[in-house]
């Protein structure tokens, strides 16, 4: 018996020294994430992050809807607040993506941008030895030099990169020509576009800033932005305090609303007037027209129409016989009709009670419902109509302490109920009034609706990388359209002299290749073949 010695096992790789290791990781999950499927998984999972933004209230835009919102969702709500889905543009897990997605175009592009440069600089390759192997081949004989057979082909290849080398045989002459170098440059600069695009949204979100402040119309007071304290809601980005704003001057001359019949908006307009510049030292004022998406643009900063709403008028009269008189904004309840809900406090006139404790507690709060077209069902007050054709008002009239004096922030729209289950707030009546009817209280006060005025919702917005969000949107678009109508081609000419040079003609060869997309690539091959040869009369030797 013959004992064949079994072949050695092979000796294994040595094991890779902790740091190598730590390399290795970092060097793969490098190369991971500046692959092109990561960015394009990146920017699918930012689109699908977005969707929250556009679906649910977002805390920057309204606050109140915010809260609304999770009170009506006392179980889930807490919750999605705490993965800040209504703050979804500012959150951490966006904010990653974002960061991220940034990160994989630039590591992806950089190298793309570096090899795309250099073959530029390399002319074209070589023609293959045997060019009836590509999809596209064609021989001939024509009656020509091979030099003239070159010179003629690469005169009428205009706008393709060629190269004309020796062949191996006597005589012959290859010409390469290429075509379709912006398709991938076309690609590039979609690409670095798309950055620039993150870039400048990015620095318009650090630099920027926005706030929105309910404006009465109909020449009343107007607002000046010169501070954040002027507005209502004001966000400003991560490096800006809200200083150094452009300072602008609005008063709202006048508001119109054009509604079909139904009651559905069809286009809100105000004519304002505006002080920006030299005109704030000069005194001048500019009459312009703000609609819906056509804001007011001032020294980098944007004034917008963005909604309306009324603001109910009420004077009251003390038993002194001394006025109070105010126009108050009311918050839209019903959309389709416009029927607004809100709250007035006033505080009586000084001097006209003896102590501070008897004047707190004869401050009065008004309470209740506007509707600009009034609907009565019995005595519920409803709206009929957006437009204020009918106006009225449904209120619970207050005496007592509301809270004025205490410092503390309150809604605008409600009052705090539990001054009233303290008793330190006392409804005196409930009525409903229309423009002109007053109502009288107990200790003689009396309450007369005047009747209401429009008021417009104004959004100053400054953006200092807005017009490279545009210029990057329009490379974005040029970039795309060049990437997919212009296609990469490569053809070969090999040109051998036939016979003796007297007789001057040539075998000529020619192949083709479409490094893209193959669509209609027969037919242009055979028109190039017709126009580079430009010999109808010509011997063919095969077509393929």
């Amino acid at each position: 018996m013959t004992v064949t010695d079994r072949p050695a096992a092979p000796a294994r790789p040595p094991r890779q020294s902790l740091p190598g290791r730590a390399w290795a990781f970092v060097r793969n999950s490098w190369r991971g994430l500046t692959s092109m499927r990561t960015a394009l998984v990146l920017l699918f999972l930012l689109a699908l992050a977005a969707i929250p933004g556009a679906l649910l209230p977002q805390r920057n835009l309204n606050e109140q809807k915010v809260a609304d919102y999770i009170a009506d969702r006392p179980r889930i709500g807490p919750w999605m607040d705490r993965f800040e889905l209504f703050d979804v543009f500012s959150s951490f897990w966006f904010t990653a993506i974002y960061v991220l997605l940034f990160i994989s175009l630039v590591g992806c592009i950089l190298p793309r941008s570096v090899d795309h440069f250099r073959a530029l600089r390399t002319p074209p390759v070589r023609a293959p030895r045997n060019l009836s192997r590509l999809p596209h081949h064609h021989a001939t004989t024509v009656t020509a030099t091979p030099d003239a057979v070159i010179e003629q082909a690469r005169a009428r290849l205009r706008g393709w990169r060629t190269e004309v080398r020796p062949g191996e045989r006597d005589g012959e002459l290859t010409l390469s020509a290429e075509k379709g170098y912006t398709r991938e440059l076309g690609n590039l600069v979609f690409h670095l576009a798309l950055v620039g695009l993150l870039v400048a949204i990015a620095a318009g979100k650090m630099f920027g800033y926005e706030g929105q402040v309910i404006v009465i119309a109909n020449n009343g007071p107007g607002i000046c932005t010169t501070s954040p304290a002027v507005f209502d809601s004001f966000r400003t980005g991560n490096v800006n305090d809200g200083t150094g704003m452009t300072p602008i001057c609005v008063r709202v001359k006048d508001f119109r609303a054009d509604y079909l019949d139904n009651g559905q908006a069809e286009m809100f307009t105000s004519n304002i007037a505006y002080q920006a510049g030299e005109d704030l030292t000069t005194g001048t004022w500019r009459d312009t027209t703000l609609r819906v998406n056509h804001p007011l643009r001032v020294g980098g900063d944007r004034v917008y129409l963005q909604g309306h709403g009324y603001a109910p008028t009420f004077t009251v009269t003390f038993p002194g016989g001394q006025t109070r008189t105010e126009t108050i904004q009311w918050q839209p309840t019903d959309m389709q009709t416009f029927l607004s809900a809100g709250v007035l406090r006033i505080d009586p006139p000084g001097g006209l009670y003896a102590t501070e404790e008897e004047r707190r507690k004869n401050q009065i709060a008004i309470e209740g419902l506007f509707a600009p077209t009034a609907s009565f069902h019995g005595s519920l007050l409803s709206s009929s109509y957006p437009a204020m054709t009918d106006p009225a008002v449904a209120i619970d009239i207050y005496r007592g302490d509301t809270g004025l004096d205490t410092g503390r922030s309150q809604s605008l729209f409600a009052l705090d109920q539990e001054l009233i289950r303290q008793g330190r707030l006392t409804k005196e009546t409930r009525t409903n009034l229309r423009p002109g009817e007053t109502a009288t209280l107990s200790n003689g006060v009396q309450v007369t609706f005047d009747g209401a005025e429009e008021f417009v919702n104004l959004q100053v917005s400054h953006d200092p990388a807005q017009q490279w969000v545009l210029v990057s949107a329009l490379a974005m678009m040029g970039g795309l359209l060049v990437s997919l109508l212009v296609s990469r081609r490569r053809i070969w000419l090999r040109v051998v002299p036939k016979g003796t040079v007297d007789q001057r003609q040539a075998v000529v060869e020619m192949g083709g290749l479409a490094r893209t997309d193959q669509a209609g690539w027969g037919g242009e091959f055979d028109r190039l073949r017709t126009r580079l040869l430009d010999q109808p009369d010509g011997k063919s030797t095969g077509d393929g």
